[in-house]
């Protein structure tokens, strides 16, 4: 038999699935084909959610802040005084970076924050460290934010000096964004994108796999060369190496930060009241000294790049300096962007020798407030 085209389609069209609708035929047959074809997508997105999200949604759902006990004073006589460190973006837990900082027990014991790995309440915290200032017996207090940290620190900072009985005696910022403006725009601009992602991707928050893409993403210097050729490279060994650390560290590691808390984080510096925080930390409350303020920072603003540190610096002697003010700025040699645990050295120095006496200064006062009626309270010079 001779081919005939037309004899196969008519075939066709007289067999095919919904052939015998007449009303409304071809729009019922493509919906049912979409229909078909959205099968697939339901299955994948069901295994998403099942496999991936519901259980990284339990997970979360049991964590909760915590404040733990890194180090004792050096001297007894110092129990009175905690120091409480929290740290920055993509950190949960405070105590690595708490161990490194050893100097601070020559003023007093060393606390540690581990944040709500769902998000951030910073008047939930304040209070955490209110009620275990006062179970042990703790009167002073200093806070130490690294980087966004500082941004949290300022706000319980505010909540301790205003509403609770204990004497907030300084505030420690390092590399310290004070708002978005201080972020350097690249890390900005990934921040702003994590945004754009959790927003609109169902089950961003918790999802482990979308982390996995954003991680590698973030790290595709390290495998793609996109200068050698007209197009861009790719060494699969070091991508296999990459994959290997973001797992390790960031998808199977339970205390590795989630999405939605990192969202959180860096809201903070988006909508940061840390100017606000600063002018109500300059106001005197009740009989209570004013808190010092120490902003630590590498000595070459280049070295930190993340945090546009000159700019930080600037608000803060606005905010805090002057002749009557409380700041001081310790330049460090050596140091990058807020990383304590890779310069200890020059950290434990500097806090020795700079930092510590800021801070002495403000518990000394506090202490004489304590034994007089009409407490003077003597000025702070800022450092330029």
């Amino acid at each position: 038999m001779e081919w005939d085209g037309g004899r196969r389609r008519e075939r066709l069209a007289s067999t095919r699935l919904g052939h015998n609708w007449i009303f409304l035929g071809r729009t019922r047959r493509a919906a049912l084909y979409l229909a078909l074809g959205l099968v697939p997508v339901l299955v994948l997105a069901g295994m998403y959610w099942r496999w991936d999200v519901a259980p990284e949604q339990r997970r979360l759902a049991q964590t909760e802040p915590s404040i733990d006990q890194i180090y004792d004073a050096a001297d007894p006589a110092d129990s009175t005084t905690a120091v409480v460190d929290l740290v920055g973006l993509g950190n949960v837990d405070g105590a690595p970076t708490a161990r490194a900082l050893t100097s601070f027990t020559e003023i007093g014991r060393v606390w540690s924050v581990t944040f709500d790995n769902r998000g951030i309440d910073t008047r939930v915290i304040s209070d955490l460290v209110a009620r275990r200032a006062r179970t042990e017996g703790v009167r002073n207090i200093v806070l130490v934010g690294h980087s966004m940290g500082g941004v949290i620190a300022l706000e319980v900072a505010q909540h301790i000096y205003e509403d609770t009985d204990r004497v907030l005696s300084g505030v420690v910022l390092d590399c310290t964004p004070l708002d978005l403006h201080a972020v350097r725009g690249d890390a900005r601009d990934a921040g702003q994108d994590l945004l754009r992602w959790i927003g609109w991707l169902p089950g961003a928050r918790e999802s482990r796999s979308l982390r996995s893409i954003v991680e590698m993403a973030a790290r595709k210097d390290r495998y793609v060369d996109m200068h050698s050729m007209w197009y861009p490279r790719i060494d699969f060994a070091a991508a296999g190496e990459a994959f290997e650390q973001v797992m390790i560290d960031k998808i199977l590691n339970p205390t590795a930060a989630s999405n939605g808390f990192i969202e959180s984080q860096f809201r903070t510096i988006v909508a940061s009241g840390a100017l606000d925080n600063l002018d109500a930390l300059a106001e005197t409350v009740a009989d209570k000294p004013r808190p010092a303020i120490v902003f630590l920072r590498p000595a070459r603003a280049a070295a930190d790049n993340v945090v546009d540190v000159d700019y930080s610096q600037r608000i803060l002697f606005e905010r805090s300096g002057g002749t009557d003010g409380t700041l001081r700025v310790v330049r460090m040699h050596g140091t990058g962007h807020a990383n304590p645990r890779q310069a200890p050295g020059a950290y434990n120095g500097s806090i020795t020798s700079r930092v510590i006496p800021a801070l002495e200064d403000s518990i000394v006062r506090d202490l004489r407030s304590s034994l007089t009626v009409d407490p003077v309270l003597r000025a702070d010079v800022s450092e330029p």
